[in-house]
């Protein structure tokens, strides 16, 4: 990364108020499901604020938003102290996922969001060629999208977010579908443009699911819960740029954000809500397969030799980020296999005991731990043992159950998992063609 001088970018003002905002989307029941809740935040000038949280907590739904594409269902956003119902001047959003025009060249690209703003074509065309030049894509003007790779589709993202001269630059895990090396180049590029003195950009709040980007680059991180959405925790990162991965300081910055995305009530924990609670059969099941348990219980078998085991340490061995990592961990605390505590983990004795089975055992003791740990996979039994003669039901029926409690895309997830997990320790049968789920050849 480039040497470059401490941020002289001293909060001042207010930049951002985020008061009492939550959302909520229309179940088919007619009622609503609440997504996020009661979220207050203040942004001032000078700062870059990092949101991290689990997948589907609704850190991207907070962001649009903020960004105006989505409207609150109560509470007020106010950018500059205006009120927020629609894009505003002076915010700009980077996506994801590029979200360039593929019939559009670079350069059009680029100009696309000053045509809104009514700016001069020949205006246009110069603030546009200065934004790609800022960005490095000099030479790539008449390109279209499918000619880049992904690092320069996100550079051209970038330079239509800049070419309007943002006040607020907003960004939805901007380096998440980009290598490590394009990743790491990237930010820095974006760290050296926020350092330049007559950089426009008075503040960055940004979506991410890497704890060591959101180290390097922010100076609050923002710890997201979910079921519903909320503010959780707050970490500030009181170090100058450039930052080092390996300096004692950042390590300990990145164990600090792994304890409090780990447990239930962070040391920064300023409100009355609690991801520890007691799961019940809305709860969301984390995404993980049978093959990742087993596989991160190996490795902490190999590494567990003197205690628990440091979870940087873990996602550095394993090399995953949190999207991939967090839901794996998650399964492990659930089913009583590893016990997760002040940002270690340990595997417990049914973990080794599990690990250590063979596996017409492993099928049976998981099984054991559903039915114990997971009321969701205890209610699915329950009901078709209470559905002679053939001990059957639909999936729907058991979709629109969790539609009670998750958007749809949601539910089908969770179930989905659930059947997964069933069918491994054969508590019940699940036959794709027919879509029914049944008792039928469990032992």
């Amino acid at each position: 990364m480039s040497s470059f001088l401490k941020n002289s970018k001293n909060p001042k003002k207010t930049l951002l108020q985020i008061d009492h905002v939550t959302k909520s989307f229309p179940k088919p029941d007619r009622s609503n499901l609440l997504v996020i809740d009661q979220v207050n935040l203040t942004m001032y000038e000078g700062e870059i604020v990092a949101l991290l949280g689990k997948s589907g907590s609704g850190k991207s739904t907070l962001l649009r938003m903020i960004a105006g594409l989505t409207a609150p269902t109560s509470g007020k956003i106010l950018y500059r102290e205006t009120p927020v119902n629609s894009p505003m001047k002076g915010i700009a959003m980077v996506f994801q996922n590029f979200a360039l025009m593929p019939w559009l060249t670079v350069l059009e690209n680029v100009e696309l969001g000053l045509e809104a703003l009514r700016i001069s074509p020949k205006e246009r065309r110069e603030r546009a060629l200065h934004a790609i030049d800022i960005i490095g894509m000099d030479g790539f003007e008449s390109a279209y999208p499918k000619e880049l790779s992904g690092g320069m589709k996100q550079r051209v993202g970038f330079a239509r977010a800049l070419v309007i001269k943002p006040d607020l630059l907003l960004m939805d895990e901007p380096f998440s579908a980009l290598d490590v090396l394009t990743s790491e180049s990237l930010r820095s590029d974006l760290l050296e443009l926020w350092q330049e003195p007559d950089s426009p950009m008075k503040g960055i709040f940004y979506v991410t699911h890497n704890i060591e980007e959101a180290v390097l680059t922010a100076d609050r991180i923002l710890i997201f819960g979910a079921n519903p959405g909320h503010i959780r925790g707050e970490l500030k990162v009181p170090l100058t740029y450039p930052r080092n991965s390996q300096d004692p300081e950042v390590l300990k910055l990145i164990d600090d954000v792994y304890m409090m995305m780990t447990t239930s009530k962070p040391q920064s924990f300023k409100d009355d809500k609690s991801d520890d609670k007691k799961i019940e059969i809305g709860y969301r099941l984390p995404e993980a397969g049978i093959a990742e348990l087993v596989g991160l219980l190996e490795e902490l078998d190999g590494l567990q030799q003197k205690g628990p085991v440091d979870l940087p340490e873990l996602a550095d061995t394993v090399r995953l980020d949190i999207d991939d990592l967090f839901p794996v961990l998650e399964s492990l605390n659930l089913l009583g296999l590893a016990k997760i505590s002040k940002g270690d983990i340990a595997m417990t004795d049914k973990g080794r005991e599990w690990l250590e089975a063979d596996i017409t055992n492993k099928k049976i003791l998981f099984a054991d731990l559903l039915i114990q740990h997971i009321p969701l996979a205890k209610h699915i039994i329950d009901h078709l043992e209470d559905s002679p003669p053939h001990q059957r039901e639909h999936y729907n029926y058991f979709l629109e159950e969790l539609e009670g409690y998750f958007t749809g895309a949601e539910a089908e997830r969770v179930l989905n998992t659930m059947i997964d997990w069933a069918r491994y320790a054969e508590l019940f049968n699940y036959e794709s063609k027919t879509g029914f789920l049944s008792l039928e050849d469990v032992e």
